[in-house]
């Protein structure tokens, strides 16, 4: 056999014993009489010494082994010399006497070393992605996710899910994200599309009486990409018979604490719950980092009294004013003022007003426009102190949400308001059901189509769909979103107003979702789930700012392999094969 044992579990107590071990060079270190290696496999490393005094021709092999080289050792575990222990390692007690060495496998110099402190380009280490996930820091984030992986399949095994596989070849439905597309040699001019999710096919299980399914799945979108997303990704995807909206969040909660406990320590349950209105009106998102306490303030009644035009034009338009304390940010010269005025007009709004709270009074360009009681009432609303630097924005509601919602996570980091070692949970309910696309000039769903909603709420698609609410709920952790879901509709007349309410005819809703419209016909139960963002989890629990460092081999911004260069060009056999002509 290769190995007796890994590196990184030999401890004192195996003093006395030979070993045979197998794994990379990490470190060579020439002593002159001695040399030493630290031998390295994904458990951790372990000392490794040659001594020529007890075997001098091992000891000339171990002058020709470098970083990289893949080796096994044969050798007796002893304890280290009196002062010479490592209290960094799990191993630094021992070391191994080496009696053996076999080179397997020779190594050619690494484009950067296999070790914590450097700190090589990503696309250096996304071109050499073996190289990289050979780093003990990088697999730490591979076990962590494993172990995750498990836990969320223990939980659901103990609560009567069935794990169950849907099909990556399916057809292409207008669900929100653009589709992978994926021609169908066998049928000439007809494609698959990979899916974004195993939505209606969870569904139709429900359908089919499975009662509780679950799947870790991959999906598939072709959307642009940033830190937390990729092309393709990983679910945490589920779906229940039977219940309804507080059950879901009510067991989700217990999944979410029960599987991150295994890794983390958890603040108290139940999780913080707020309504869209309310996180949007007080953070300007509807994913609020809590870490950071600052919140915004309606200024909308009190800028109807004062001269500033802007601002009452804005209100009088029906939009709104708000603004944003920085505390302590008085000083900011002007630039970084312009700055942040670029930011919020990056983001939609026509300009950002300031205002500094000195020990002697407001200063601002615009202070002419208040009198002094209008300023102190402005003041005392926005708690503010002298130090303070009040921002203002006057437009759409949803403009100002954006523009203010985005400056306050500048602030909050520039501040360093966020604890990273805390984990912030927050639920979302009560979203809209449909959101209006301007450019479109009609209404989307904000979550799916298949997305229930309120069922006071069911006559307002015809008459108000502005003022529909969806039985729908997110959980918010550290102000990124890692899982959504909702009650399902189960209920073809319901479906199909929703359809028609999105702008889908009849025979485009039959073409695209016929099969569905036709299981909801036998006998479908009341059913909801919800889906959970893996990536993102893990890459939160990991401290990673971007899910392509926990997944194995991830694309590039623009969806690229920088290891294998995929994706590529076909060859005109193949493109003759699926009946596609060359571009």
């Amino acid at each position: 056999m290769y190995r007796t044992d890994y590196c990184g579990e030999l401890t004192a107590q195996a003093t006395g014993r030979t070993v045979t071990l197998a794994g990379w060079v990490h470190r060579r270190r020439d002593h002159g009489q001695l040399i030493f290696i630290d031998l390295r496999d994904r458990t951790g490393l372990v000392q490794v010494v040659f001594n020529p005094d007890l075997a001098a021709a091992l000891h000339e092999s171990a002058h020709l082994l470098r970083s990289e080289y893949v080796v096994q050792v044969i050798g007796t575990v002893a304890p280290r010399p009196v002062g010479t222990g490592n209290p960094s390692l799990p191993t630094g007690e021992i070391e191994i006497s080496a009696t053996g060495l076999t080179l397997l496998n020779a190594a050619l110099t690494q484009p950067f070393p296999i070790d914590e402190e450097t700190s090589p380009s990503e696309a250096i280490r996304l071109q050499y992605r073996y190289l990289d996930l050979r780093r003990p820091a990088v697999q730490e984030r591979f076990v962590l996710r494993h172990r995750l992986a498990r836990a969320f399949r223990n939980f659901l095994d103990d609560h009567r899910f069935l794990e169950i596989e849907t099909p990556c070849l399916t057809r292409s439905t207008p669900e929100g994200a653009r589709d992978f597309l994926v021609p169908s040699r066998m049928n000439p001019g007809a494609f698959y599309a990979l899916p974004q999710s195993p939505q209606l096919f969870k569904q139709l299980l429900m359908v089919a009486g499975f009662d509780r399914y679950y799947q870790i799945v991959r999906c598939f979108r072709d959307e642009d990409l940033r830190a937390d997303r990729q092309p393709e990704f990983t679910q945490i995807d589920l779906e229940m018979s039977f219940v309804d909206r507080e059950e879901i969040i009510a067991l989700m909660e217990q999944m979410v604490t029960t599987v991150v406990s295994t890794v983390r320590d958890l603040a108290a349950t139940p999780f913080p719950r707020m309504t869209y209105d309310e996180a949007m009106n007080r953070y300007g998102c509807d994913k609020p980092d809590l870490r950071i306490g600052l919140e915004l303030c309606d200024l909308s009644d009190l800028a109807t009294h004062a001269g500033f035009k802007v601002f009452r034009d804005a209100v009088e338009k029906g939009g709104c004013v708000k603004a944003l304390r920085a505390p302590g940010l008085s000083g900011l010269s002007r630039k970084e003022i312009d700055d942040l005025t670029a930011e919020a007009v990056a983001r939609g709004a026509k300009g950002l007003a300031w205002m500094k709270v000195t020990p002697t009074g407001i200063e601002s360009p615009i202070a002419k426009f208040f009198d002094p009681a209008l300023l102190a009432e402005i003041g005392e609303r926005m708690s503010a102190s002298p130090g303070d630097l009040l921002l203002f924005v006057a437009d759409t509601p949803k403009t100002v949400f954006a523009a203010l919602g985005h400056l306050r996570l500048i602030i909050g980091r520039r501040l360093n308001l966020a604890d990273h070692a805390a984990l912030k949970f927050l639920w979302v309910t009560d979203f809209p059901l449909f959101e209006y696309d301007e450019a479109e000039h009609r209404y989307a769903a904000m979550h799916h189509p298949f997305t229930a909603p309120m069922d006071e709420d069911v006559p307002l698609l015809s008459t108000d769909p502005s003022r529909a609410r969806a039985k729908a709920y997110d959980l918010v952790l550290n102000g990124t979103e890692i899982g959504g879901g909702s009650i399902r509709i189960h209920q073809r007349e319901v479906q199909s107003a929703m359809f028609e309410r999105l702008g889908i005819d009849k025979e485009t809703a039959e073409a695209q979702f016929g099969f569905l419209l036709q299981a909801l016909q036998y006998g479908a139960p009341p059913h909801g789930g919800m889906a959970f963002g893996f990536d993102r989890l893990v890459a939160i629990l990991t401290g990673c700012d971007s899910i392509r460092d926990v997944i194995a081999f991830p694309k590039t911004q623009k969806g690229i392999c920088l290891m294998t260069n995929a994706p590529a060009s076909a060859t005109p056999i193949q493109m003759a094969e699926l009946h596609i002509k060359p571009a």
